[in-house]
């Protein structure tokens, strides 16, 4: 246990905290530029939740401009180094809310970011470098202990390697979904015209599983790490050009190098070498650095564990989505939807349908019919937005077609429940239908109405189900 405190360089650390920083500042500038807190924050009056935090809420008013205005001084501030403890436990909570507001918004690099700055609470990347130590606030050192370190790089290569155990699929293996992806990309610059090469979808998965699996290994071994990395470099270079994934290739591009041993990026950078005497190994451990150790292994243990909880579940998990998320499932989907939602109201007999796109906004609209939690999160939003303004107790059902990575559309949710009447819940949803179609087909070959009949759902729109209040506009600028 006392090599996990014994000191190193803290060039590494010093270099990732100005890098977070810097590029938390430019991924706020973006979401600002590109008017998501307006669009996705401001705008909506009702937002997809993830179960046990639907608490978690915008602020009112102007609420969220200010609080992404702290939030980039929050980032500021972890760049410099002022005031960082402070300034990393704000970036922290206030990134990590913007998360839980919204669970259409999910991404990977999102949730790694938050996982991250929360790291940054404990890391002290501001001994040196910064003006904490500058000003004397803290105590200006060379060295920072060992696990610190690896804290960070066992949290940068959980994705890289859960990535690739995530991709030793059927369908992946079979390179599905990259072949529908690749055939749509043919006039992507510079390398279009090699993804209609019919090996090309075989090397792309085959590829990625490699890749992801033995990086972090091989970034960590001397003589491979230069190669390692150009692998690396040109992985994301090409998930850049290819997908519009935000920030995720470039931030993995420079977070990456904290796999390089310390003393060599502390020689590149010319950080002063460790003062042995006033940071000298320790002789034994102390019970401040067992209970260090303790929250260190509960962490480690959680992240190694979660991305497992998906075999809980019965079924696929990229059709279900059940354990889906926070687990690294990462480009392994493809899943066309067909939606609709039919209303009866048993007191006077009217049924008809919902008009979801007076409730959604148009990324709301295109993530909701993956998932059957999302599904009864929006059922139950317009069951009680009728009972709270109308005193109106609805049935709600749903008619949910769906189709994974090219097979033929099957019906994804049973369209004989009532979905008004069910509740969340964190066990197996028994409303799934389970894939039956094992192999890719000729896709998406049933329209809704036609299901409609074969199910006996063909409900008359004798009533246009629509909010009883005026909403705003939540067209996408």
């Amino acid at each position: 246990m006392g090599r996990l405190f014994s000191p190193q360089s803290i060039a590494p650390l010093v270099l990732f905290r100005i890098f977070f920083g810097g590029m938390m500042l430019y991924h706020l500038y973006c979401m600002t530029i590109d008017h998501w807190i307006h669009f996705f924050y401001v705008l909506p009056d009702f937002h997809f939740t993830y179960p046990g935090f639907e608490w978690v809420k915008p602020w009112p008013g102007d609420g969220m401009y200010y609080h992404v205005a702290v939030m980039g001084i929050a980032a500021a501030g972890i760049t410099v180094g002022l005031f960082y403890r402070c300034s990393a436990v704000a970036f922290f909570l206030g990134y990590t809310h913007l998360f839980l507001i919204e669970k259409a918004l999910y991404q990977n690099h999102c949730y790694l970011i938050c996982l991250l700055s929360g790291l940054m609470i404990v890391i002290p990347a501001h001994r040196a470098g910064s003006l904490d130590a500058y000003f004397g606030i803290v105590r200006q050192s060379n060295a920072a202990p060992t696990w610190a370190l690896w804290l960070l790089r066992l949290q940068l290569g959980i994705p890289y390697f859960y990535g690739g155990l995530a991709k030793l699929n059927y369908d992946w293996l079979h390179s599905q979904p990259l072949t529908l992806w690749l055939a749509r990309r043919h006039d992507a610059p510079l390398v279009g015209s090699l993804l209609t090469n019919e090996q090309a979808p075989f090397l792309f998965s085959y590829g990625g599983i490699l890749l992801d699996l033995l990086i972090v290994p091989a970034l960590l071994w001397r003589p491979t790490r230069p190669l390692a990395y150009l692998a690396a470099l040109c992985f994301h270079l090409m998930n850049a050009l290819l997908w519009d994934i935000g920030i995720f290739p470039w931030f993995m591009i420079g977070a990456t190098l904290i796999f390089f041993p310390a003393e060599s990026l502390r020689k590149l950078f010319r950080f002063p070498p460790i003062d042995v005497q006033s940071d000298p190994p320790p002789r034994s451990t102390t019970r401040l650095q067992k209970l260090q150790l303790a929250g260190l292994a509960l962490f480690c243990s959680w992240q190694l564990l979660l991305p497992f909880r998906h075999y809980l579940y019965p079924g696929d998990v990229s059709w279900s989505e059940e354990g889906h998320h926070f687990a690294w499932h990462m480009m392994l989907r493809e899943k066309d939807v067909g939606i609709r939602f039919y209303v009866v109201d048993p007191s006077s007999g009217e049924r008809g349908l919902i008009r979801v796109e007076d409730f959604l906004n148009e990324r709301q609209l295109s993530r909701m019919g993956k998932d059957a939690d999302m599904v009864i999160d929006f059922v139950h939003h317009v069951r009680d937005h009728y009972l709270e303004l109308q005193d109106r107790k609805l049935e709600i059902y749903v008619l949910n077609l769906a189709a994974l990575n090219g097979r033929k559309a099957q019906l994804l949710m049973d369209p004989t429940i009532d979905y008004a009447a069910v509740e969340r819940q964190w066990a197996p949803q028994p409303w799934i239908v389970p894939l039956s179609e094992p192999f890719r087909s000729e896709g998406w070959t049933a329209p809704l109405d036609q299901w409609e009949t074969v199910l006996d759902l063909d409900l008359p729109a004798v009533m246009q189900i629509r909010p009883q209040v005026q909403r705003r506009r939540t067209d996408k600028p």
